[in-house]
């Protein structure tokens, strides 16, 4: 499960990391929480039919990726008074620079077996696409990536533990991710389960340790923050509400929006190959989940991931466009995953 959309409060982003001088100052983004808000998607997405403040028009935005990672028709577009953002360029730069400072981070030293089992599938590659919307999400409030850095490893370490301990066999049992062998398969169950635990513990520490130029009263609230949306009611709340609902006849929609948070990876399952995605393909089938797909079907499912892409460019129109762009390719690119 995804480490995505889990926080329970208002949260004014800029100020987590001490931004100021933005006329946007006055911003709140609210993060809906799976347990304490039970309204459907569609109540907190703009009418489709609802015209942005800032059209997207007026600047272009290339949410190109490589051939090999989609099959979306690689397409440019440019104006007399148009910049092309790069985001191919950008995706490169950032997830180079993530790898490299995972790696930093999580050396090998004693114990070895633990610190080999966190590096194979901390350093196994990815998308890396939850830092890479951290340090976005930064930058578009004028801030440094050198600030997020720590937030945004943090991140991946932490969904780096979920997918470890996902793929045991008492969970989803899957054998492949990112294209390797499970982490269970090449160090045994017990590692994985003590790598990621020990994961998890070091993604705090390296917040507080790491994070550099802004107060510790900030750093506290970032970790406060990210400990609640990993917590009981977090991501934990989804993870163990999702393995009681295997083979839930009566799930409906309502349900399965309190649970599940990425439709994409529910579409991926049931249409890629394991070879195609990196990962076990079809788990969802076989454990019998609740799953979009299998509720109003491929095509809907699809529709909806459009409709949920929408409407989080359109709560990005009030902001810089120069410093939108990069969120608003990756809302592009994660949609069209599925194609």
């Amino acid at each position: 499960m995804s480490l995505v959309n889990s926080s329970a409060t208002w949260v004014q982003t800029h100020s987590i990391y001490n931004f100021t001088g933005s006329k946007y100052t006055s911003s709140r983004l609210y993060l809906l929480h799976p347990l304490k808000n039970k309204l459907p998607f569609s109540l907190f997405l703009p009418n489709p039919m609802t015209k942005p403040a800032i059209p997207f028009s007026t600047f272009s935005i290339s949410a190109i990726v490589a051939k090999e990672q989609t099959n979306t028709p690689q397409e440019q577009s440019k104006t007399e008074n148009d910049e092309v953002f790069n985001f191919k360029a950008y995706m490169t730069e950032k997830c180079n620079s993530v790898q490299k400072a995972l790696d930093d981070a999580v050396f090998l030293r004693e114990p070895l077996k633990i610190h080999k089992s966190m590096r194979y599938s901390l350093l196994a590659g990815g998308k890396r696409v939850r830092p890479l919307l951290c340090i976005a999400a930064c930058g578009l409030f004028g801030g440094q990536e050198s600030v997020a850095m720590p937030s945004a490893c943090a991140i991946e370490m932490i969904h780096t533990m979920a997918l470890m301990h996902d793929d045991l066999p008492c969970m989803d049992n899957g054998y492949l991710r990112r294209g390797k062998p499970a982490n269970h398969k090449v160090y045994g169950e017990d590692a994985a389960v003590l790598a990621g635990d020990a994961m998890l513990a070091f993604a705090f520490e390296y917040i507080a340790t790491a994070t550099k130029g802004v107060s510790s009263e900030i750093i506290v609230r970032v970790i406060g923050e990210l400990a609640k949306s990993v917590g009981s009611e977090g991501l934990i709340a989804g993870q163990i509400i999702d393995v009681c609902s295997e083979g839930m006849p009566d799930a409906g929609l309502e349900h399965l929006e309190f649970i599940r948070i990425s439709i994409v990876d529910d579409i991926i399952d049931v249409t890629k190959s394991s070879q195609e995605s990196g990962k076990t393909a079809g788990n969802d089938l076989v454990a019998d989940n609740t799953t979009y797909p299998k509720l109003i079907g491929i095509e809907k499912s699809k529709e909806l991931v459009e409709k949920l892409n929408r409407g989080a460019q359109y709560h990005l129109a009030g902001f810089d466009p120069d410093k939108a762009a990069p969120l608003i390719a990756l809302t592009n690119y994660i949609a069209h995953l599925v194609n």
